[in-house]
């Protein structure tokens, strides 16, 4: 039987940023993996690795200097402005800080409704107003959260409001930049959880960015443990956290606090 096509295929990306001396630092370096519908890769490395820029190449939100990105049969980096927007209904990132991510400016309802307008995905006022509570009741928010402002609310809260602007387009891949780094160890559990409902329930794919390799262990079903740019190992979740080959996974794996004995 073949194999399923995948959703996200990226080979040998490369990304390199250039000072104002001109000295280059690749920042990503001949990186490749797929990802399924429906699956979670974690990315996981210590500050500086390249994941969060990883991350936004694979978006094109950073122009890669070499590669290919190929989302649903569609070459990223060659896509045209109107086919990227056209595109970008269906790949949406959630960011580390909710709190930078949403102008507090605005009410809960129009950060949420924002998108699907500009998208054109609602037509009407009254049809946006039914997606927001739809969305705010699918990600765990009381209805009323939509006349309040972002610092009416907490950070878990707060990145609750993130995802659900994020479901507004219906995507089916979504990039999360470490969206629990930020959060006490109780509410990243709550946010966990609220992902793996909305992959069960909605066929999400997610790239799931972490400095934690106990979260990723959590939530992912394969990780890729990046080092200075590159993947040093990438496999299966219960083979990396158990049969680690690397000696930096085996760094980051005993640095995970342990309850003593």
């Amino acid at each position: 039987m073949d194999e399923p096509q995948p959703l996200l295929n990226v080979e040998n990306l490369r990304v390199v940023f250039r000072g104002a001396d001109g000295r280059k630092n690749t920042a990503v370096e001949n990186v490749s993996f797929r990802l399924n519908r429906a699956e979670t890769l974690g990315v996981v490395g210590e500050s500086g690795s390249g994941k969060t820029t990883l991350g936004r190449a694979v978006l094109r939100l950073i122009e890669p200097d070499a590669g290919s990105v190929r989302f649903e049969d569609t070459d990223i980096l060659a896509a045209s402005r109107g086919t990227l927007r056209r595109l970008r209904r269906r790949m949406q990132i959630i960011f580390q800080d909710p709190a930078s991510s949403l102008d507090p400016r605005m009410r809960i309802a129009d950060i949420i409704a924002e998108p699907m307008r500009i998208h054109r995905i609602v037509r009407s006022r009254v049809e946006a107003e039914r997606a927001v509570l739809d969305l705010l009741d699918r990600c765990g928010l009381p209805r009323d959260a939509a006349g309040r402002y972002p610092h009416q609310f907490s950070g878990g809260q707060r990145q609750r409001i993130a995802i659900a602007r994020a479901l507004s387009l219906r995507p089916s891949f979504i990039v999360c930049d470490e969206p629990t780094s930020a959060l006490d160890v109780s509410v990243q559990a709550q946010i966990i959880n609220l992902l793996q409902d909305l992959q069960q329930s909605e066929g999400l794919a997610y790239l799931f960015i972490s400095h934690d390799i106990a979260v990723v262990g959590h939530l992912c079903h394969r990780i890729a443990v990046m080092r200075r740019g590159r993947f040093v190992e990438l496999g299966q979740r219960d083979r990396i956290i158990n049969h680690p080959i690397h000696p930096y996974t085996r760094a980051l794996l005993d640095a995970v606090p342990r309850l003593p004995d």
